[in-house]
């Protein structure tokens, strides 16, 4: 199994020690400093959580950038091994940081991009424990089938996507929803107008929004 080592993070705006862990997961060909951006546009709705952004344990074969796994199209079959392939190193990297701020699932909001949401989706629906919530961007719900079949956690779940999207069509949005209303799973979505592969200044407000009920933190923090 590969081991995530490394990546970006933001402390906690508060400078206490972490009450909640926001996972950021960035998408096929990126790293974590790509995401990390999101931290300082949330930071202030959510003061004592720590941002970790870790870089996927692959290298891209697209330049410097990184991969959860090898990317070669959209065959569900090959997207599902994907995925269940990848899983292990986020569920022990999951591991690690809650054992070492002391802190459990329910302190921990999973937030992915593209293949991020589909790591999002594949590793927070199946934890042992549900977590605090997962938020997805630009993304798609792979393995649906076997989720059908296996224990599942039900956290919150936000979905986003452009309706321009050329990448992965907002129709994976449409598809991701209906199976989690299948398993009882409470989902909430939105598309973007205009937006391509992207996430725009509505979709970061919605998703800071969604974490912080989450994480319990009062209105206007």
């Amino acid at each position: 199994m590969s081991k995530i080592v490394n990546g970006s993070s933001k402390q906690p705006l508060s400078g206490a020690a972490p009450k909640q862990i926001v996972l950021l997961l960035h998408g096929f060909g990126s790293n974590g400093a790509d995401l990390i951006a999101f931290a300082p546009q949330w930071q202030a709705a959510m003061p004592d959580a720590l941002f970790l952004a870790p870089n996927a344990p692959e290298h891209s074969m697209m330049g410097a950038g990184y991969q959860w796994w090898g990317l070669t199209g959209f065959d569900p079959a090959a997207l599902a091994a994907g995925a269940a392939g990848a899983a292990p190193a986020i569920d022990a990297f999951i591991d690690r940081k809650l054992a070492q701020y002391g802190l459990s699932e329910q302190d921990l909001a999973i937030v992915g991009f593209s293949q991020g949401t589909m790591m999002a989706l594949q590793v927070g629906l199946r934890r042992a424990q549900p977590v605090a919530a997962i938020l997805g961007y630009s993304g798609m719900l792979v393995g649906a089938s076997d989720l059908s079949r296996l224990p599942v956690t039900r956290p919150p779940v936000l979905l986003i996507h452009g309706d321009a999207d050329t990448i992965v069509p907002v129709s994976s949005l449409h598809n991701a929803e209906r199976e989690l209303e299948q398993l009882g799973i409470a989902v909430t979505t939105h598309v973007s107008s205009g937006l391509g592969h992207g996430v725009d200044e509505v979709g970061l407000e919605l998703g800071r929004d969604f974490l912080r009920k989450a994480f319990g933190e009062p209105e206007g923090a």
